[in-house]
């Protein structure tokens, strides 16, 4: 997977949807699949029969033995809910390597969708940018496959909404959820609204960012705009648009799990070690 890494933003619709699915069986790859596949509920205990009972639930093997009449009870999956929140924005899309932040985003977003999926997890999808683009969690892989297709040709020169809708979809939050944010973390607030979020929910931060972000090797000053406000700047070369210890620090103190994904590096193998050495697809599962 990791060698078409450039590719991936030129792929039509079939292939894009083939190279989702194998980056789903690598997250997946040796963990259990959901107890809840199939019937999808498992066995606790059995009871007497009572009137009304299907005749389908009855257990056989304990009815023989005591000569009355039992039923198999089974557990109600409990499974979280995954909610990815994708940055839209136009700092996502610019890049100085062939594959955009934006691009690698939305592949991570749909391996990570279907690898939930096949957990019986239901995922929802919010687009963190203007636009109000939003998905309630659902275990339609159609539903899902459909709106990353929708998210591949978003190209909107918007502002990051991060803190905006983190704060609208907390209310929505009834119960335990998975909240993964797929972002640059650009804009000013995301982390302390994440912390907030942590105390009472399951928070991964999956940071993208371009080498250019780092360092522009052999640039001394220039005249830079702005790409979501617009706005013209001077900067040098060896200028850090981002704290990276800072964010990396502040992210840990709170329990939050992060990975840093960089668009001119492989990612299969660290994004598979990263979900698999922390069992976050487990979560969804319990």
């Amino acid at each position: 997977m990791d060698g078409y890494l450039d590719q991936i933003d030129t792929l039509d619709a079939r292939q894009f949807v083939v190279a989702v699915k194998k980056l789903a069986d690598s997250l997946s790859y040796g963990t259990d699949r959901s107890p809840f596949l199939g019937a999808g509920i498992e066995y606790v205990q059995s009871r007497s029969y009572e009137y009304g009972d299907p005749l389908g639930s009855i257990d056989w093997r304990v009815t023989a033995r005591t000569g009355k009449l039992y039923v198999k009870e089974y557990e109600a999956p409990k499974s979280l809910p995954c909610y990815l929140l994708i940055d839209t924005s136009a700092s996502m899309t610019i890049s100085s390597q062939r594959l955009s932040k934006y691009a690698l985003a939305v592949h991570v977003a749909g391996g990570i969708a279907l690898a939930c999926l096949d957990r019986v997890s239901p995922v929802g999808v919010v687009g963190v940018g203007a636009a109000n683009v939003r998905v309630e969690p659902s275990l339609s892989q159609q539903q899902i496959l459909q709106w990353l297709h929708r998210l591949r040709r978003f190209r909107y020169d918007e502002e990051t909404t991060l803190v905006r809708r983190l704060i609208e979809l907390q209310p929505s939050l009834i119960h335990r959820a998975l909240i993964i944010v797929l972002s640059d973390l650009h804009e000013v607030g995301a982390i302390d609204t994440l912390r907030r979020l942590q105390q009472q929910h399951d928070v991964v931060a999956l940071q993208f960012q371009d080498p250019a972000e780092i360092q522009l090797r052999g640039s001394g000053l220039f005249r830079a705009r702005e790409a979501e406000t617009g706005r013209s700047f001077i900067a040098h070369g060896r200028q850090r648009w981002v704290d990276q210890e800072r964010v990396t620090g502040l992210l840990k103190q709170s329990g939050i799990d992060h990975l840093l994904l960089r668009t001119d590096r492989p990612f299969a193998h660290q994004l598979r070690y990263f979900f698999g050495s922390r069992d976050l697809l487990g979560k969804g599962a319990r």
